[in-house]
């Protein structure tokens, strides 16, 4: 019995990274605090607010040692990363904090208000060794890597097209994003630079981008409506339509290419349903795939892989980078 006992291998421990997060708003508390419960190699230890009794009371909810009113003292807790999930106006000062003690990052999106701020926070990520990821949650849903897999094979050929959308009902309130000195912009920081990041995945570097803002349903601030079109280098066109005023919207993506084409449904705007594929081939009857997945587990699950191992994630500061750039252009024409 001693020698059996002896001879038994002993598993080592499953290392996980430590989370802290800044900001406690509804998309940390509904999707990303969920998601770490569920993933093997994420653990939540601390957690930040401007307003102490915000950040206790997620504390409580989901089991977190400690909660910070203080940035700075949050940063010297016991952290591997942080994921930015506050306003908008504050991914700068927390991503150059953070990364200046050390900590990896992810960073929601837009991932800065400015260009400027964008290219300081990846300098300053590179000096300090850490990585920088912007929360692209679309990028890793395996219809999309399947689409992007099939467009990068040729099998539909090259693309012609690339059509978007992503429609919601978001009305008027105290929300930051209504705020533009708070989040830069309304729609099309919020909902287009997720498409921006699915056109530059699917169809490479884009040279030229052209399109309007407008309120169409809610006279505020911000826009409540955007859309664009875009010129890929190396092939076609892409367009997108975004907006706040939309109480029941069919978000889809369709792909055509010179071969064939490739359409994405319950992916955009939808959570508990299963994503669908359509594939349509020349000579070839239509194929549909279905995945059901956490998109927010599927992207925890490939950033946290990277963090370990201090390797460059799937989506990178330089992609947030890139995406601000183009948005910034479109508003500039808008201006």
């Amino acid at each position: 019995m001693e020698k059996r006992i002896l001879n038994k291998k002993i598993r080592s421990p499953i290392k996980k990274i430590k989370w802290g997060v800044a900001g406690c708003g509804n998309f940390a508390e509904h999707s990303f605090l969920p998601a770490v419960l569920i993933s093997r190699r994420s653990k939540v230890t601390s957690i930040f607010s401007n307003n102490k009794q915000r950040a206790k009371q997620l504390a409580n909810k989901f089991s977190i040692s400690n909660y910070f009113s203080d940035f700075e003292k949050f940063l010297t807790s016991e952290i591997d990363a942080v994921y930015i999930s506050s306003a908008n106006i504050n991914h700068y000062e927390q991503a150059i904090m953070a990364a200046d003690a050390g900590k990896h990052i992810l960073c929601e999106k837009p991932m800065a208000m400015t260009t400027e701020q964008a290219k300081e926070m990846i300098d300053t990520c590179k000096k300090n060794n850490v990585q920088l990821s912007v929360n692209y949650v679309l990028r890793y849903h395996p219809v999309v890597l399947k689409a992007k897999e099939i467009i990068n094979s040729r099998m539909i050929g090259k693309l012609t097209s690339i059509n978007m959308s992503f429609n919601i009902n978001l009305p008027p309130s105290e929300n930051f994003r209504y705020n533009k000195k708070l989040s830069g912009g309304g729609a099309l920081r919020d909902l287009g630079t997720h498409l921006i990041d699915l056109l530059l995945f699917f169809g490479g570097e884009i040279k030229q981008i052209n399109g309007g803002l407008d309120n169409i349903i809610y006279k505020e601030d911000v826009e409540d409506y955007a859309y664009a079109t875009v010129k890929f280098k190396d092939s076609g066109y892409g367009n997108f339509n975004v907006s706040y005023c939309n109480k029941r919207a069919l978000n889809r993506i369709e792909i055509l290419g010179s071969k064939g084409a490739i359409a994405i449904d319950n992916l955009i705007g939808v959570k508990n349903e299963p994503s669908k594929i359509s594939i349509l081939l020349k000579d070839e009857a239509k194929r549909v795939f279905r995945r059901r997945g956490n998109k927010m587990l599927y992207m925890l699950r490939s950033v946290q892989k990277a963090f370990l191992k201090n390797e460059t994630p799937l989506v990178t500061g330089e992609d947030g980078y890139i995406n601000l750039k183009l948005m910034e252009e479109l508003e500039r024409q808008c201006s």
